[in-house]
């Protein structure tokens, strides 16, 4: 028979170990971002995101609130919080001067950024994809995505050449090659046999920011 001590041992052993708040919303995002990486937002359930985390239902609830919660942690709160003109421009890197930064330098700092992200970078796309559907809760988000970057680029005193003119409109059909061009190129970066994300961006680099006009502004 077990002695009092020996079961007061097992009883702390068993206890279940009690986390943060924070704690449980990074298990949270991360199982959800595995999840959808490989499944799709289509393709999961809360109870799916809830056992992969060790959690009830109801536990699950009281952190995102309902299934497209989950997208919101996923998108707003992971994917387009990192990786921003903001962290580049602090990040000391030739071309970051936050008085005139240059946006191709600026690009390929977010691709080296997306290069590490691989598995974000799936769910990104998978959810692009699902996103065609017009009942896809982020049928508008995609959607609106082009113009959203632009405005977002547009804070920026970014330093472009002068045959380019203002950044608005000048800038407008460069922004959406990039938006076209880095969508691809991360298309291709996942498949089978895979390429060097960074190295086939600077292809696409040449060409939508080509020479004579832009040397010196990458």
């Amino acid at each position: 028979m077990p002695s009092v001590r020996q079961l007061h041992l097992t009883s702390m052993v068993t206890k279940r170990v009690r986390k943060s708040p924070e704690e449980r919303m990074r298990e949270i995002e991360q199982a959800t971002a595995r999840l959808v990486a490989e499944r799709g937002y289509n393709g999961i359930s809360l109870k799916d995101v809830a056992e992969e985390v060790g959690m009830s239902q109801p536990g699950l609830l009281h952190y995102v609130g309902n299934k497209e919660g989950l997208l919101s942690l996923l998108i707003t709160d992971m994917y387009d919080a990192h990786g921003t003109p903001a962290e580049f421009m602090a990040s000391g890197l030739p071309g970051s001067d936050p008085e005139a930064p240059l946006f191709p330098a600026y690009l390929r700092f977010l691709v080296r950024h997306n290069a590490a992200q691989r598995q974000m970078v799936q769910l990104f796309l998978m959810l692009y994809i699902e996103s065609v559907n017009p009942d896809h809760p982020l049928h508008d988000y995609y959607r609106n995505r082009p113009e959203n970057i632009w405005e977002h680029y547009s804070r920026y005193p970014w330093r472009i050449p002068p045959q380019v003119g203002q950044w608005d409109p000048g800038m407008r059909p460069y922004v959406r090659r990039v938006i076209e061009a880095m969508d691809g190129v991360q298309m291709r970066w996942l498949c089978l046999p895979p390429v060097d994300l960074y190295d086939e961006w600077l292809v696409f680099e040449r060409m939508i920011f080509p020479s004579p006009i832009w040397d010196g502004y990458r």
